[in-house]
């Protein structure tokens, strides 16, 4: 599957979500916008708004900015059911939306996580320090196969996730990237997922991916 070749449009009539705060990594962020979209993927990028009509966040490497004005607050089950995956990328993005103000309740971007992974047609993408998302629904990871940066490798055993030394790593419906800098495999892996499962109702089960370190 990694060879394949894909269709034009492979993703026409898609939606994929990513989450995006301050800090994100400018090229990362912005090949999801324009590489989804040209498999045919409408993208929306999510966010906490605080109330906001629109949030302009600042690059981490060159302070480059990107609005979004699309909530990640209050998607019903049938919104959420509507996205072909749901991206959390690297950069301090995770960190950021991790925060919540009652420690004993989860972070909103953390609880639409953890509603994705109750959904097995969502594809679930976390990608290098993204994975700092998943860190109090440790459950969700334990047992599976993942990748991270080196920085959270002891993060994901504390999980109970299972770390794999490769560039992208695919469990079920859950695919993992090493770092920011891999994000065009990451990316790929993802579209090839999508464009296979279609119409099958669920992500199909491929096996593991991505080249070893």
């Amino acid at each position: 599957m990694p060879d394949a070749v894909l269709r034009e449009g492979a993703l026409s009539g898609t939606r994929i979500a990513v989450l995006v705060e301050s800090d994100f990594y400018e090229p990362e962020i912005f090949y999801y916008q324009h590489r989804f979209a040209e498999e045919g993927a409408e993208v929306d990028f999510l966010t906490r708004l605080w109330g906001n009509d629109s949030i302009t966040f600042s690059g981490h490497e060159y302070r480059a900015p990107f609005t979004a004005d699309k909530s990640l607050e209050g998607l019903s089950d049938d919104d959420l059911r509507r996205y072909a995956a749901i991206i959390v990328p690297s950069g301090m993005v995770a960190d950021r939306l991790r925060y919540t103000e009652d420690v004993d309740v989860l972070a909103p971007a953390t609880e639409l996580l953890r509603r994705a992974f109750e959904e097995p047609t969502v594809l679930k993408g976390i990608i290098c320090h993204g994975m700092w998302l998943a860190s109090s629904i440790p459950g969700k990871i334990r047992g599976r196969k993942v990748v991270c940066h080196n920085n959270l490798i002891g993060d994901v055993r504390n999980m109970g996730g299972e770390y794999v030394d490769a560039d992208v790593v695919v469990d079920g419906d859950l695919v993992t990237g090493r770092t920011g800098a891999h994000h065009h495999l990451f990316a790929r892996r993802i579209i090839e997922l999508i464009a296979a499962g279609r119409g099958r109702g669920a992500v199909p089960q491929l096996p593991l991916g991505g080249a070893p370190r």
